[in-house]
């Protein structure tokens, strides 16, 4: 046998269905046995790209991730189970990748990355994988990458669609600062939780990664940068966007570049406008005891006998209201009323109703619609009718009121 060879004698059966490939061979798989990849990020884009970076035959490869695993992320985090909810996901995605791969050496990072530990934890690597789901993470990682040299592999996904690229390739393409110079706004930057996700989605990219860090790895790219944009209902699904050259003015990749020293030196949360909202917390703000009120008193009001005089509005979604909602709640979607909040008035009034309750998920669209009704009655002739929202939203209603009420 020539060498250099595989480590075990039963890598070569392991491995056979893709060392058979033009172009790949035993070069190929040697070239990734002696390679490190790092992924950050071991939730729905993670899950699927350790996965298939682990069968590949990844010599090495670290996990960096300090979240815990939570019910909600079994439904696209498919390295996790119902017995590791509440473990760390590192450790989790960890055991998996062990029971598929015994070979495997893998590095656990229990922590979140920052700017004072970005460049000693991914400078070990030889390609680097985002897969979080934040401004300032990207930010940091497209920075260190750039400062490190070494090719970034970022995927991100949201509701049906997706989007792929390839940064700082060959030290030649463009980094995530020079196609995206300004960050978003927190408040506008969802999250999973907020806007949604087919579990399937975050698969199709997160495998996607996988390949491209792959191709990378055995010399198969062809080193070309490019955006590859997925969304799941649309035919067909990819379309593909051929990216610019690195921009020479570009703060991090361009002719005066960012060095490893200055990683620690950026506040890159502040860069992006601060951290992103905790919707949670805003929507259990008291606020005036005159405007808003719990959901016990709620509840107390509809167990009363003046309940005739009583609407609740939901101004959540109709595919969220279509999911759960009170009896005998009605549906107005909070852009629907703020459109037109008179014609909404009018759709709610009905005889003989004085007080109007308005709830949504978490306490912070009802305020909004709570507000903007309020104006109207303040101007209208129907001043006499109160408008009120509940604390915490249908969230609190199920910690207070009936525990049998889904949360989603």
């Amino acid at each position: 046998m020539s060498s250099p060879g595989l480590n075990h004698l039963e890598d070569y059966r392991r491995y056979g269905r893709q060392m058979i490939l033009d172009g790949f061979g035993l070069p190929g798989q040697v070239a990734l046995q002696n390679t490190s990849v790092v992924v950050v990020g071991a939730g729905g884009l993670g899950c699927p790209a350790l996965q298939y970076l682990a069968a590949s035959g990844i010599g090495r490869i670290g996990i960096v991730d300090h979240d815990v695993v939570e019910l909600s992320n079994l439904q696209r985090q498919i390295l996790h189970t119902e017995q590791r909810v509440g473990m760390y996901k590192a450790e989790s995605a960890a055991q998996s990748l062990k029971a598929l791969n015994s070979h495997l050496t893998i590095d656990v990072h229990i922590t979140a990355l920052t700017s004072s530990n970005a460049v000693s934890l991914l400078s070990e690597y030889t390609v680097i994988l985002d897969c979080t789901d934040n401004a300032p993470t990207r930010y940091l990682l497209s920075d260190t990458a750039v400062a490190l040299g070494k090719p970034l592999v970022s995927g991100a996904a949201q509701k049906f669609d997706g989007q792929l690229c390839v940064y700082n390739l060959n030290n030649e393409g463009p980094c995530y600062r020079c196609i995206f110079p300004k960050p978003p706004a927190p408040e506008s930057a969802g999250t999973c939780e907020e806007t949604g996700i087919l579990g399937a989605v975050t698969g199709v990219i997160g495998t996607l990664q996988a390949m491209e860090a792959i191709k990378i790895i055995t010399g198969l790219h062809d080193g070309k940068p490019s955006l590859l944009i997925y969304s799941a209902l649309s035919v067909p699904p990819f379309r593909s966007i051929k990216l610019r050259s690195r921009r020479s003015t570009c703060p991090a990749c361009g002719e005066d570049g960012m060095k490893q020293g200055q990683i620690q030196d950026n506040d890159y949360v502040a860069f992006c406008g601060g951290g992103p909202p905790d919707w949670v917390k805003l929507g259990l703000v008291p606020g005036d005891k005159d405007s808003r009120v719990s959901a016990k008193t709620l509840n107390d009001v509809l167990s009363s006998d003046g309940i005739s005089h009583v609407k609740v509005l939901d101004v959540r979604p109709r595919t969220e209201f279509g999911i759960c909602h009170l009896p005998s709640s009605i549906n107005i979607p909070l852009r629907e009323l703020a459109a037109d909040p008179s014609s909404s008035f009018s759709a709610i009034q009905g005889d003989g109703v004085k007080e109007v309750y308005v709830v949504c998920r978490l306490g912070n669209d009802s305020q909004i619609a709570a507000s903007t009704l309020c104006e109207r009655v303040a101007l209208g002739k129907d001043h006499n009718v109160v408008v009120k929202d509940v604390i915490g939203g249908l969230r609190a209603w199920t910690r207070d009121v009936d525990p049998r009420f889904p949360i989603y």
